[in-house]
């Protein structure tokens, strides 16, 4: 039946509110907000006044078309926002944001309040900074900022088992809190010095620091001084490496796209205080109008954990901009105003970052190679949608001794360490069983995903149907709130032949429902992808059980050193931190742990280098 025969305008309401495109299966393809109902399902449901070839596309695959009704365009734009997150429809545009970037978070409730690396923003009463666009953006910045401002790295627990300061004390990039190094008074100058500094207001900062320094020098307090000179340099030098490009010091959020129909390519350029600090882009396919592309990606870019300025300018205007301003200026807690500029510096920034997005547009990089290997891979396994996070599993248990699982992430075909996750498997009562194993790592992952809202594409289990179907049954049963597709990888078989020759087998894919595997042709770049991926999450496994086993060696060789008990043990693993801080301890470093004089340091260190003893090991008694 044609669209006109399934569907009629005048069967839907004038209000506004958002409406669900569904397949014959049931499945959302498609999320929609209108300020008018009709008006808008009016272009999807008579084609002959819309020729867009994605209208007729997605009318051919639509059986079904509900609509939700709201109060005004601003509710629909929120419950928009929350099924698309709920179905992750494969018709709209994802821009994935909150699989990619990391934040910092500090919480000045704390004693000694301490920056740490997050994924996920949430109002805990806490302050956030970011996001970044990868965790090696945001260590080089912590790398800087404790240069300047010495804050506190260990967390809290950690310092109190120690006895003595730790080594970024020793080496002056902590300022020791925790040991009553530093006055709270002090600790609480650098906390505002370093928040000032994450916001921008280097200024503010110089001009403080160099009061500090002037006044120390005048009271002849000169290493003082000295030490604020030298973090009055490291700020400088991290301020010239910023690019500035905005006259007058102003926040804004700068966004270019450029496209050809079919898909198109999108670059923000982040600008705080006129230095611009970040560069985001994104690679989409849609075909939509520009308005409503921009304002959906308007909608996801400031959904996720990206805080919107005071000021954002765009290429063309955009749909429903007053009501995305209204809820913008919500969630940043101030007004909000989006602009196409015209003329003058503000929209030489735009042309800029449509300059930006149109070279995007034109590459031809590993992201575009990775997205035509992950469309294979879709296809072959008949997926939903292009799996752009994968996530593999394996668990490894050699000789009988401590099981641990692991978890890869490949996000848009490309490893993405930060998000790798290795797991120590606790409900086996000393005995091996892979299944029981993989079925406790995949719980967890999965409650996870519930708590944190974020979800893979695929899971990939190394194994064969019995895995898969430890895997199956386990979404299932947790009702989970996004679907997820599972396949599970079963190694190459070899087998003699005649003569000496072996036979060897292609690896094989399996998916829930079918009891054939699923071949990929020998050599083809989705399979190389999903082997990597599978040969990734057993290199991870296989590391973390060596360096556990490493350490239950080392244990043991503890229990074996006369007079050293249980309780010694302990204090000497609270003094040093770990056991591989307590393997590289000299004898005088022994000898000064609590209850530790020489005579034990020395049999505890030969206990610890049996081989090598304690030659050129001066100890001044």
């Amino acid at each position: 039946m044609s669209p006109k025969q399934q569907f009629s305008p005048q069967d839907y309401p004038t209000r506004p509110g958002v409406y669900l495109m569904k397949g014959e299966d049931g499945v959302v393809l498609y999320v929609g907000k209108a300020q008018n109902l009709r008006a808008r399902l009016r272009s999807y449901l008579r084609p002959e006044q819309d020729n867009r070839p994605q209208i007729r596309f997605l009318m051919a695959r639509t059986a079904t078309i509900e609509t939700i009704v709201t109060d005004t365009e601003k509710e629909a734009l929120i419950l928009e926002n929350t099924l698309i997150k709920a179905h992750r429809p494969r018709y709209n545009i994802d821009l994935r944001d909150d699989k990619t970037y990391v934040s910092l978070r500090i919480d000045l409730r704390e004693p000694y309040p301490g920056l740490r690396i997050v994924r996920q923003v949430i109002a805990d009463g806490a302050l956030y900074f970011g996001p970044y666009s990868s965790s090696t953006a945001v260590k080089e910045t912590l790398k800087q900022l404790y240069r300047i401002f010495p804050l506190r790295r260990l967390s809290a627990d950690y310092c109190a088992r120690r006895q003595r300061p730790c080594l970024y004390f020793q080496i002056g990039q902590c300022s020791g809190p925790c040991h009553g190094k530093i006055s709270r008074e002090d600790y609480a100058g650098l906390v505002r010095g370093a928040i000032a500094l994450l916001s921008g207001r280097e200024d503010d900062v110089l001009k403080l620091l160099q009061g500090q320094m002037r006044e120390a020098a005048r009271a002849m307090r000169f290493e003082e001084a000295a030490l604020l000179r030298d973090r009055i340099g490291a700020i400088k030098a991290t301020v010239e490496r910023q690019k500035v490009v905005a006259h007058g010091g102003g926040d804004c959020d700068v966004f270019g796209l450029w496209g050809d129909g079919r898909e198109c390519a999108i670059v923000v350029l982040i600008i705080r205080r006129g230095r611009l600090i970040d560069r985001r882009s994104y690679r989409l396919h849609s075909a939509m109008e520009e308005p409503e592309l921009l304002g959906l990606v308007l909608q996801q870019f400031y959904d996720h954990s990206n805080t919107p300025p005071a000021l954002i300018l765009l290429p063309s205007p955009c749909a429903s901009s007053e009501v995305l301003s209204e809820w913008l200026g919500e969630k940043s807690g101030s007004r909000v105003r989006l602009i196409v500029p015209q003329r003058g510096d503000k929209r030489d920034l735009v042309e800029l970052a449509v300059q930006n997005a149109r070279e995007h547009f034109g590459e031809k990089g590993p992201a575009e190679v990775a997205m035509t290997t992950l469309q294979e891979i879709a296809v072959r396994l008949g997926l939903q949608r292009v799996p752009a996070r994968m996530e593999c599993f394996d668990i490894s248990n050699m000789q009988g001794g401590s099981v641990v699982g692991s978890m890869v992430v490949f996000i848009d075909g490309l490893p993405a360490k930060e998000a790798y996750r290795r797991y120590e498997v606790k409900t086996l009562d000393g005995h091996a069983d892979d299944y029981a194993s993989l079925h406790e790592v995949l719980s967890r992952r999965l409650d996870r995903a519930q708590q944190e809202g974020i979800f893979p594409d695929l899971i990939l289990v190394d194994g064969g149907r019995g895995q898969l179907g430890i895997l199956s049954e386990l979404i299932a049963t947790k009702g989970l709130s996004v679907p997820i597709e599972i396949a599970s990888i079963a190694k190459a078989r070899q087998e003699k032949v005649a003569g000496n020759a072996t036979l060897r087998s292609q690896e094989r894919f399996f998916r829930p429902g079918s009891q054939m595997p699923i071949l990929f042709p020998s050599g083809s770049a989705a399979l190389r992808m999903l082997q990597r991926l599978r040969d990734e999450a057993h290199r991870f496994a296989i590391t973390y059980h060596r360096q556990k086993r490493k350490a239950r060696l080392l244990g043991s060789q503890l229990e074996q050193i006369p007079g050293v008990g249980p309780k010694t043990r302990l204090e000497l693993l609270r003094f040093f931190g770990s056991l591989r801080q307590l393997r590289a301890a000299t004898i005088e470093e022994l000898a000064a742990a609590p209850g530790i004089g020489v005579k034990s340091a020395r049999r505890i260190y030969d206990g610890l280098h049996p081989a090598g003893g304690h030659e050129g090991v001066v100890f001044q008694a």
